[in-house]
This record gives structure tokens, sequence and C-alpha cells, in this order.
């Protein structure tokens, strides 16, 4: 797909989304749910307790009975989906040719551990930072888009001599 015409797509989502759900989008939330709801099912007097758990139990609610979650479950689906269609549902690790596979698992569960503390931190993940923030006109989300594609550049000049080596 043309990229300027799946950016403009992206918008109208973006509209629709605060025009039915009152919010933008986002996956961090839905993440938090997911693992609200789990904590819940294991230990539900625990999750009532909690400070940061209650808000999202309380009066019976199911924290996995949001939108997010259905945004998540879509973006994971339609992914299969895609992937099914076009010939491309394989399990490959993508990797640096000198890095282990086990060691790129490690890797990528440790870079997931640190993007959920620090969305949690964040109070949000970059796609409702940008996002949400920018389709709202907020400071905040064009300040975020410069900061993340900033560093993104400069950590990928510093750190590309560790994903390919010449020989």
């Amino acid at each position: 797909m043309n990229s300027y015409v799946a950016g403009f797509l992206l918008g109208l989502l973006i509209i629709a989304a605060y025009y039915f759900a009152g919010e933008g989008l986002g996956s961090s939330g839905g993440y938090r749910d997911v693992a609200i709801g789990v904590i819940n099912k294991v230990s539900p007097e625990y999750a009532q307790a909690n400070p940061y758990t209650a808000p999202h139990v309380a009066d019976g609610h199911s924290p996995t009975n949001t939108w997010l979650v259905f945004e998540l479950l879509g973006v994971i689906f339609g992914a299969i989906l895609s992937a099914a269609l076009y010939g491309r549902l394989k399990f490959v690790v993508g990797k640096a040719p000198h890095i282990t596979n086990k060691k790129r698992l490690y890797l990528a569960l440790l870079g997931g551990i640190l993007w959920g503390i620090g969305t949690q931190l964040g109070r949000g993940c970059t796609s409702g930072l940008v996002l949400s923030g920018m389709a709202v006109n907020s400071l905040s989300g064009y300040i975020g888009l410069i900061a993340i594609f900033g560093f993104g550049f400069i950590f990928a000049f510093i750190f590309k001599s560790l994903w390919i080596k010449k020989n």
C-alpha cells in the first residue's frame, strides 16, 4: 500500500476512535488491561486492595472488556490474516547474522519488559503520545514526535555496528 494513503487512512481511524470511543489510539492501555484482568482472575482480593488495579476492577467491572483490548486483538489477528493472505505466515526470528536466535529472543523479551515499564511510567506509549496527541493538536504530541524520531536516528547511527558487522 502507498504510505501516503496508509497515513491518510490512519488519520481517519484516529478521528473515528475519538468520535466513537472518546479517546485516541494506543496499545499500552490494552496490555495493562489484560495484565490487570489476569491479576483479578488469579487473586481478586489483591486486585481490589491494590491502589493501582482497584479502580479497574471496581463494581465488578472486567478490565478486559475495554475497546483497547479489542484493538490489540484486531492488530494481532489482522497481522496473522495479512501474513496468511500474502504467503508470509511463518516463524522467523529477524536478527543480525552474528546474533543467535536465543540471544535475539532474550533481548526482545528484555526490550518488551522495559517498554512495558516505560509506558506505565510515561503514562502511555509512543503511538498514543504522537498519533493521538497530534490529532488533538497537543504540544506534547509534537515534542514527542521530534524526540522519538530524533533519538531513533541517533541510536540507529550509534548501534548499527551491533546489527551489521563489516567484514
